[in-house]
């Protein structure tokens, strides 16, 4: 009997996710996921809408906050549920499996896959700097309903392939490839701000970024325009939640995650400020604001190393790009497992291969719908339109934090939120202020955003009444 039981017990382990990944680990998941082409581009447009160097640092400084004040809401919830698919279980439990679902669906549809395409097909393009036959204009391949194959998107999507198919390979080679090229990006990040630092900064730079550093009156729309503007901000800081989705899969995680979740925003949040800074030493914000393609991470690593800045800076963005997809794919199929696992999702996505003890078909239709966002260029205006939702979900999911202390006050909670309830409230408080800023300042990018996500309501009611209906024929 007992050999029986054992054999069993092996069979289950065999079809489960495995604990495989430390607290270095879940802290370069989370810097690798966060830091991709933002840091070095979206400043460029946030100083033509801000005017201003000192906002423009301002709005860095309140998108840090944001950050990590939410990450330390997020640690009690990922320390008390350490699960698969973390952030759409967190929302489940506190709001109901509807709620759940429309995350996940969300983030298969666009959120995770769009981000995915977006940052793929920068490394394309940064690729094509070094490899001239790497470019949009070259049609390799014409498609039906006007859509064609550039050598760009052909190289996006090998390396979805790619990644994808290091992933299915195990957990420990997913980590591998995260560990080394979070080390590389965040080493050549630092060699930026470190000569930022020690290197004489530009005077002209310095007199006309201090002479203008705010506005000369700040009224109400200086402050709607300096919401809208911390849309940049916070999409160059996101995905840092996607360590959650890997919760099962986290040694100690009542300790690591919460650890990591403080340790990867906080380290990540102070070297976006610290480059910005370098920006402002080294650029006049006329020169930020007109960088040639936004790129202005380009524009101070050749003002401060010369003509071999160009290359050094176009290297760090391509290792940047390739370890930020890597991330977002190792850990969005996680949150597809658990809906499969919930009978919310395609009954294969929630099988895991006994012989690496990952989520196989999870990442491959994953891969396949990041894909074809990358083919059909869609990405870009989808990532805009759900950037409202993006933040709306984080702001249930830390309301969840107050609706699960009343909910389930024996829930037991390893780690506590730091100034709770206090803090918490804090970030619910400026996230909503954005929100409603963005309703109001930009409302074509808000309202098609909620329709994406309601577009899971009927989803869910097919995926949930086909659930009801399996379960009643086993019963009968």
């Amino acid at each position: 009997m007992n050999a029986e039981v054992k054999a069993a017990e092996r069979a289950a382990q065999a079809t489960q996710l495995l604990q495989g990944l430390k607290l270095f680990d879940a802290t370069t998941i989370i810097i690798g996921s966060m830091i991709g082409s933002g840091i070095f581009i979206v400043s460029a447009d946030m100083s033509r809408q801000l005017k201003s160097p000192g906002l423009l640092l301002l709005a860095w400084v309140v998108t840090a906050v944001m950050t990590v004040l939410a990450a330390l809401s997020y640690g009690e919830l990922a320390a008390a549920m350490p699960r698969a698919g973390g952030q759409y279980v967190f929302l489940r439990e506190a709001f109901g499996p509807l709620f759940g679902f429309l995350y996940g669906w969300t983030l298969f549809l666009v959120i995770q896959t769009g981000t995915i395409a977006a940052v793929v097909v920068a490394f394309a393009k940064f690729l094509g700097l070094f490899l001239p036959w790497v470019s949009a204009s070259r049609i390799l391949i014409s498609l039906p309903f006007g859509y064609s194959l550039s050598s760009q998107q052909l190289v996006a999507i090998f390396v979805i392939a790619l990644l994808t198919a290091v992933n299915c390979k195990g957990l420990r080679e997913g980590a591998a490839v995260q560990n080394v090229f979070t080390v590389a990006k965040v080493g050549g990040l630092l060699v930026l701000v470190f000569m930022g630092f020690i290197l004489p900064s530009n005077p002209e730079a310095v007199h006309m970024n201090l002479g203008a550093l705010f506005p000369g009156s700040i009224n109400l729309a200086v402050l709607a325009i300096f919401g809208a503007s911390l849309v940049g901000s916070l999409f160059s800081a996101d995905a840092w939640n996607n360590v959650t989705f890997t919760g099962s899969e986290v040694v100690n995680p009542k300790r690591n995650l919460p650890l990591s979740l403080l340790l990867g925003t906080g380290i990540v949040s102070l070297i976006y400020i610290a480059a910005n800074v370098v920006y402002l030493r080294i650029l006049p914000l006329t020169a930020i604001a007109s960088a040639p393609e936004d790129r202005v991470g380009t524009l101070a690593a050749q003002s401060l190393m010369g003509p071999w800045g160009l290359t050094f800076i176009n290297l760090a963005i391509l290792v940047s790009t390739f370890g930020c997809t890597n991330g977002l794919i190792l850990a969005g199929a996680r949150v597809y497992y658990a809906m499969a696992r919930d009978r919310l999702f395609f009954r294969r996505v929630a099988e895991v291969s006994p012989r690496t003890h990952t989520p196989v078909f999870s990442l491959i239709i994953q891969a396949i719908w990041a894909s074809l966002l990358a083919l059909s260029g869609t990405y870009s205006d989808l990532l805009d339109y759900v950037i409202f939702a993006a933040l709306l979900f984080y702001v249930l999911t830390v309301s969840g934090l107050f609706v699960l202390r009343k909910k389930r006050p024996d829930l037991e909670r390893p780690y506590k939120a730091i100034g709770y309830p206090v803090l918490p409230a804090l970030y619910v408080l400026l996230a909503a202020l954005v929100m409603v800023d963005l309703l109001w300042v930009k409302p074509k990018f808000t309202w098609p955003g909620l329709i994406i996500v309601l577009t899971g309501v009927p989803v869910y009611f097919f995926w949930h009444s086909r659930a009801k209906g399996s379960a009643t024929n086993r019963t009968n």
